[in-house]
């Protein structure tokens, strides 16, 4: 069975996890990439477009721990591809693939209980 004929990429450094020559990271000579941390924050990889015969120290990793703020996330991931003049469509993809782990990261609420309303409902919940 086909995955409605999308293939799909393992490369750290894609953003969409989509596999073609825009999103591959290893391809590319200015890449970014946002992966989960361990300790449950963000960490921010970037490929170093001078280093492109050294694959050791090609990359460079940030990572954004837990207590800081999504904002400030967001921001610092926005301004650091910025500096380093990628596109700008990977920018925002950047961006929301970091939103979307944090927000995997948040614990699921309960849901409240459903509040009874009109005088039929109340009656029909005494009796």
């Amino acid at each position: 069975m086909s995955a409605g004929g999308v293939q799909f990429s393992r490369d750290p450094l894609n953003l969409k996890n989509k596999y073609s020559r825009k999103y591959e990271g290893s391809i590319n000579d200015k890449a970014i990439g946002v992966q989960p941390s361990e300790n449950g924050g963000v960490t921010l990889l970037t490929k170093k477009a001078n280093k492109s015969n050294k694959p050791a120290s090609a990359y460079q990793s940030t990572t954004f721990g837990p207590s800081t703020s999504t904002r400030k996330t967001y921001r610092a991931i926005a301004n650091s591809t910025a500096k380093r003049s990628c596109r700008a469509d990977l920018r925002a993809d950047a961006i929301a693939r970091a939103s979307a782990i944090r927000k995997s990261q948040k614990p699921v609420k309960e849901d409240r209980p459903v509040k009874l309303r009109g005088v039929k409902a109340k009656k029909a919940a005494e009796a």
